[in-house]
């Protein structure tokens, strides 16, 4: 029998915490640009900012690259699982180009970025893997190895790789990275902060004024005041194009073990097949000759099914497949797909002038975010850039593409919102220590967690971005909103958005 490991928490937030929090915003301020989120996407656009002569306030509602860029296998690559082919046919050979491009030179500026700023972030250069073991897919692999290579990237068809199992096929791309992101984005936020950009942690934004100038307001009670704005919160706090309509949230589980250097599989593999598995290493700090393997998988929509069995399923693949790892961390990440398939960077609606936003990363959020930390800047400072338009949020030519899977997300969330109300709502009294649920007391639907004490914790059920009941996570302990992936403790208190606000405190 296995070793379980418990939710840990992220190891990228474990080594390195990232000292004293940053001071919340309380007096009001005006400066050239206002960020609001302080992930790689956020970050990266400001520092581009700074360096390019603008003033620049970061507002983050929590800690700095502390949410979803904290919780990251942190590849760093252009190869995004079977992207290429599905590209070549909706966006044509061109829109194949620029996107790998584009993904490319993010890449090779992050590189540049670590050298000139000396960060130590455990950067090292790997071979990225696509790969299936299931005979029947190699014709799949074969099309997308021939469209990334005709995208321009080092990319070819092998048969065999560094994993300790065979494997049918495979799609390498030499010459990617991997790094540790929090060290990477810490040191990135120091340097900002000497070329005079400001930061504020636990500032949760509000509201958007997109007059001229822009105003944003806060739950401090203080207000920025901006020639531009960047939403660059993940999922997007503000809904100004219906982009609600278009992106869905997922979650992935993440365990982690140390294993031999013997053992390594000397690369970055991803497979779409067993609901996608994700391998990587990582070299461990100390003298034990080990390397930290970072095994990803199970996605799954927030809110839905027992995350603790999924865990159980990971870890065991991790087990059969690298037999004698000591799976030591645990932890979730969160990703928002595009409907169709690209994410959306650029300006935030059809008639925005100054507001822009940064979102739909489908699981490629590192090489993306630093991508939409160039584009912004670009488009923000009045320069050109070769695919702005590939990226741009209020794209209308693939409207018809994207119906179907527009439909079928709103199909979802629509069955959500109306069936979620119609399931039988168990006892109180039934739930046991640990556990949460959404149950009525008194004929009113309170969502319900009673901790390892025995205490109750009751909490409006109704999630406070649009109103879909939330679902209880027993293996985080924390309420799930399937509709767009809003999270809060077990207090109420938002985890992650889109929503602002806290779910309101019952009487039990």
């Amino acid at each position: 029998m296995t070793e379980k490991p418990h939710v840990s928490g992220s190891y990228w937030l474990r080594t390195a915490p990232g000292g004293a929090a940053r001071p919340a915003l309380e007096d009001d301020l005006d400066v050239d640009v206002a960020v609001i989120g302080a992930g790689v996407a956020g970050l990266s656009t400001a520092w581009e900012l700074a360096r390019a002569g603008r003033s620049v306030a970061v507002l983050e509602a929590g800690r700095v690259a502390a949410g979803v860029t904290g919780h990251t296998t942190a590849k760093l690559t252009a190869l995004h699982t079977l992207k290429y082919d599905k590209l070549r046919r909706t966006r044509g050979t061109e829109g194949a180009r620029l996107y790998a491009r584009s993904q490319t030179e993010a890449i090779e500026h992050a590189a540049e970025v670590v050298a000139e700023l000396g960060i130590d972030c455990d950067w090292e250069s790997r071979s990225a893997y696509t790969y299936v073991c299931d005979a029947g897919r190699v014709d799949e692999l074969r099309a997308e190895a021939a469209a990334a290579k005709e995208a321009g990237l080092p990319a070819s068809f092998v048969t065999e790789t560094g994993l300790p199992f065979p494997v049918a096929g495979a799609v390498r791309v030499t010459g990617q990275a991997q790094f540790h992101p929090r060290k990477y984005l810490l040191a990135l936020a120091e340097d900002l902060v000497a070329r005079g950009g400001r930061i504020f942690e636990h500032t949760t934004v509000h509201g958007l004024d997109e007059g001229t100038p822009c105003r944003v307001s806060t739950g401090t009670g203080a207000t920025v005041t901006a020639r531009d704005v960047v939403v660059a919160t993940h999922y997007p706090i503000f809904d100004r194009a219906l982009l609600f309509a278009r992106l869905s949230p997922r979650r992935e589980l993440v365990v982690a073990g140390n294993i031999g250097t013997d053992r390594d599989p000397d690369g970055m593999y991803i497979t779409p097949d067993e609901g996608t598995r994700s391998v990587r290493t990582a070299p461990l700090d100390g003298e034990s000759g080990d390397r930290l393997l970072v095994v990803t998988g199970e996605h799954f929509t927030p809110g839905t099914g027992d995350t603790r069995e999924r865990f159980d399923r990971l870890s065991a693949w991790a087990h059969d497949h690298f037999p004698g790892v000591d799976l030591t961390y645990a932890w979730a990440t969160q990703d928002i797909d595009p409907t169709d398939t690209v994410p959306m960077v650029g300006p935030l609606h059809p008639g925005a002038h100054h507001t822009y936003v940064a979102t739909g990363f489908g699981g490629w959020g590192l090489s993306g975010g630093m991508m939409a930390g160039r584009l912004l800047t670009a488009q923000i400072t009045g320069e050109e850039c070769a695919w702005s338009g590939l990226y741009d949020p209020r794209r209308l030519r693939t409207a018809v593409r994207e119906a179907p899977a527009l439909l079928k997300l709103q199909a979802e969330v629509a069955g959500h919102f109306v069936g979620d109300r119609l399931r039988p709502a168990p006892p109180v009294d039934s739930l046991p220590p640990g556990e949460g649920a959404v149950v009525r007391v008194g004929g009113d639907r309170l969502a319900v967690h009673r901790d390892d004490a025995g205490t109750l914790h009751a909490v409006s059920p109704r999630c406070t971005h649009l109103g879909c009941l939330v679902s209880f996570n027993a293996a985080e302990r924390a309420w799930e909103c399937p509709c767009h992936g809003s999270r809060f403790d077990t207090d109420g208190k938002v985890i992650e958005g889109p929503a602002t606000k806290p779910l309101e405190r019952r009487d039990i």
